[in-house]
């Protein structure tokens, strides 16, 4: 049970993510080639965040890993809301 607890918060946590982008941003609809550039930053912030304390990660401002991963499955997400929107029209 503490399992789905755990998957529970995590995919609020992404949910709450997605307002906040909206929020921030309006609705955003891009080409896909858009999309991969955006979503591959957002993996640069996640691989930096998993290097920080190693002896050999360069200063980055992406330091909680937890909320990058947060950032980036919102970030997809958001990927298929357009993709859903768009096979269904």
């Amino acid at each position: 049970m503490a399992k789905n607890n755990l998957l529970l918060r995590v995919l609020e946590d992404v949910a709450n993510e997605r307002l906040h982008q909206n929020q921030k941003w309006g609705l955003q609809r891009h080409s896909y080639g858009d999309w991969l550039k955006i979503l591959i930053e957002e993996v640069g912030e996640v691989a930096q965040a998993m290097q920080v304390g190693e002896n050999w990660a360069k200063e980055s401002d992406a330091s909680n890993l937890y909320n990058e991963l947060i950032q980036t499955a919102a970030v997809a997400v958001a990927i298929a809301e357009q993709v859903m929107e768009v096979e269904s029209s």
